[in-house]
């Protein structure tokens, strides 16, 4: 409680004649429901959120299927990569085979993502498939190693591995850390097996996981993540993009049915953010889909999300390809056919029973029970073009139609989102937003990163909105700093808390929201802000994480009308850049009022509570801070965190009131019991 008090005192220091700002707030007559989607997660592979972040595989490179098919190893003696491996989709391996000489060595080391972290007392999953070609036996003996130590072995831990005969097998063993160590690496030396001399062996798919992942599971998420994804209390699970969805061109899309079954045998996709931007390069990232759409709706499942899949419309990213009549860079409007298919099997792999073909896939995978799969976004941030913009016409909206026809021809019951493209207005927003109404989608898909001006002044966006057109989701939204300061920092986190007042006012139009992007690793990002940030061993959550988790898990049921002199509070004139909003939970029976004080000056409150009569104590919450410029970090991952407090309630003959002072820049929750 000290940063709130210290907050406080400088608040009331400074406002002796401050205006006192009344908050009407009716409670009793309830508003519009509060999707229970209405805040949720936006996971992209971007910023090394998947392999190298959620994705709690420690190997490189694994399959060794990049376009270097040994990038992200060293090997050393007498190797050789073979191409007819025992998985389709990934046919390399390496051969290693004997020296030549007792004092040398066959081997290989890899290097990790940014290293191979591991924690003092923790045990890892080793596993390999692996054969000795010419039959007999072999030992592999795997071994952690800090390269530039001073001490007598670089090997700290290690285990061998004994392998027999000529059929592939998968062969597994745990290796226990016995101190921490950042930037190791997993070195694999190809040894005797007892008094036989040294036996040429084939190694494919060299994989290391953590033990203690994400619900125990083999093929499973970095623990410490996903549990800052759960604490969220999202509503709604967006996946897997996002750009990725539409890919550079239609070879690097996304492509889902490549992502399931057995984790040896998915299809490697490059990733294209490993070269979008040239100032943050990072040739060595791809995508295993080892994160792939089962572990996506598992995650659902356990987050209590709902799954919200995107999938590609046909068009590659119109960013980087403008021309959509250039051959071969997007899909022709009449040979859709097997990516509307695609879109048909994505649900039969979600909800069908297990004996439909992709139903079985799913049961195969563990799980026989449908995932209840309700809502499919087609496209992400594709759009049409008027005459003054190349006058090609409804490039989105006419594939849009296409595939609405058949998803709404057999899955009636499925919601179907489309989007406005990648503006909050503009040309290209203003020709798109009436065609999502004229193509009845159920909702569609608003994406803004804007500065802070924006966010100050936009706080009625919604206002306005036209209540019978199809309904709103704030997929991807962010406040970036002007003047290029774009780090997560605490001003920022506090004008996207402002902007989520008005998102919530509105919740009857606005059914879903993500912030975005969700992850980035500090020695892997291209892109900034970030939810949450990551080392290999640590994470902290920044405060637009704080800012998200307080509205998802403060959002009530219904919206109570909260006004100042009867209008919505949402730093209009004279409201001294006040944001406000309030909401009833029937489950708690509390009203629960914010609020957002995004002035530089200390602001005095009166929340009129129309409906309460007693007296009694209020609970708050409150993010305060004095340096706008700061942000948590890994060494002070709670420097700025929300802080619990109470407040008291004064009776009324007409309505209960609240007496507040709030401080400069700062947001409070107040939860009253009704």
């Amino acid at each position: 409680m000290k940063k709130i008090a210290t907050c406080c005192l400088l608040a009331l220091g400074l406002t002796a004649s401050a205006q006192n700002h009344v908050l009407d707030v009716n409670t009793q007559k309830l508003g519009a429901p509060v999707q229970s989607t209405m805040y949720g997660i936006f996971f992209e592979d971007i910023n090394y959120a998947a392999d190298g972040g959620l994705y709690a595989e420690m190997v490189k490179n694994r399959s060794f299927e990049f376009d270097q098919p040994l990038m992200g190893w060293r090997a050393y003696g007498n190797f050789e990569l073979k191409a007819d491996g025992p998985f389709e989709n990934n046919p390399h391996y390496v051969r290693l085979g004997y020296s030549g000489h007792s004092d040398k060595f066959t081997g290989l080391e890899n290097e990790g993502f940014f290293g191979v972290a591991v924690k003092e007392g923790a045990t890892y999953r080793f596993s390999v498939w692996a054969r000795c070609p010419e039959g007999g036996k072999s030992m592999l003996e795997v071994s952690f190693v800090k390269n530039n130590t001073m001490d007598e072995d670089q090997r700290f831990a290690k285990v061998n591995v004994n392998i027999e005969g000529k059929e592939w097998k998968k062969y597994t063993a745990e290796i226990k850390a016995p101190c921490t160590e950042p930037k190791a690496a997993l070195r694999i030396f190809l040894r005797k097996s007892g008094d036989n001399a040294i036996t040429t062996t084939d190694v494919e798919h060299i994989s290391l996981f953590p033990t203690d992942t994400w619900k125990g599971r083999e093929n499973g998420m970095r623990k410490d993540l996903a549990q800052a994804l759960y604490d969220l209390h999202p509503g709604v699970f967006r996946f897997p993009g996002g750009c990725i969805v539409e890919g550079v061109d239609l070879a690097s899309r996304y492509q889902w049915k490549n992502s399931v079954g057995p984790v040896e045998n998915r299809k490697l996709n490059e990733n294209r953010w490993h070269y979008t931007f040239d100032k943050r390069f990072y040739p060595d990232y791809f995508q295993t889909y080892g994160l792939g759409f089962f572990e996506f709706f598992q995650l659902c499942e356990d987050f209590g999300s709902e799954p919200l899949p995107v999938i590609s419309c046909g068009l590659s990213c119109q960013f980087q390809n403008p021309d959509p009549t250039k051959p071969g860079v997007h899909v022709p409007l009449d040979s859709l056919d097997s990516y509307i298919q695609d879109a048909l099997d994505l649900v039969e792999f979600a909800n069908g029973p297990v004996d439909s073909k992709w139903g079985k896939v799913r049961a195969e995978m563990g799980h026989p029970a449908p995932f209840n799969l309700k809502f499919l976004g087609v496209g992400n941030e594709q759009w049409d073009y008027d005459d003054a913009h190349g006058g090609f016409g409804p490039v989105f909206t006419a594939r849009l139609k296409k595939f609405s026809d058949a998803l709404r021809a057999k899955y009636p019951d499925l919601k179907l989102i489309g989007t406005t493209g990648p503006n909050s207005e503009g040309w290209d927003f203003d020709l798109l937003q009436p065609r999502m109404k004229e193509l009845k989608v159920d909702l569609y898909d608003e994406h803004y990163y804007r500065n802070e001006e924006w966010f100050l002044s936009h706080g009625l966006r919604y206002d306005t909105y036209d209540r019978k057109g199809p309904k709103v989701f704030a997929g991807e939204y962010a406040c970036h700093g002007s003047n290029n300061h774009k780090w997560n920092h605490y001003y920022t986190s506090l004008l996207e808390a402002a902007h989520m007042t008005g998102i919530e006012r509105n919740a009857d139009i606005v059914h879903m929201a993500t912030y975005a992007p969700l992850f980035a690793h500090v020695e892997g990002w291209q892109w900034r802000p970030d939810a949450i940030w990551f080392d290999n061993l640590r994470s902290f959550k920044t405060v637009s994480y704080y800012v998200q988790q307080l509205f998802a898990m403060n959002k009530g049921t219904n919206v109570l009308t909260l006004t100042m002199n009867k209008k919505p509070v949402a730093g209009q004139p004279g409201q001294d850049g006040l944001f406000a909003s309030s909401v009833f939970d029937k489950q708690t029976g509390e009203v629960i009022v914010k609020v957002v004080n995004t002035s530089d000056a200390p602001q005095s409150v009166t929340l009129n509570l129309q409906g309460i009569k007693a007296g009694g104590e209020a609970q708050t919450i409150t993010l305060c801070h004095n340096g706008m410029d700061d942000e948590n970090t890994l060494d002070e991952p709670e420097k700025i965190t929300p802080k619990a407090g109470t407040i008291a309630v004064a009776a009324g003959k007409k309505a209960a009131t609240i007496s507040d002072e709030l401080a400069p820049k700062s947001f409070r929750i107040y939860k009253i019991k009704k």
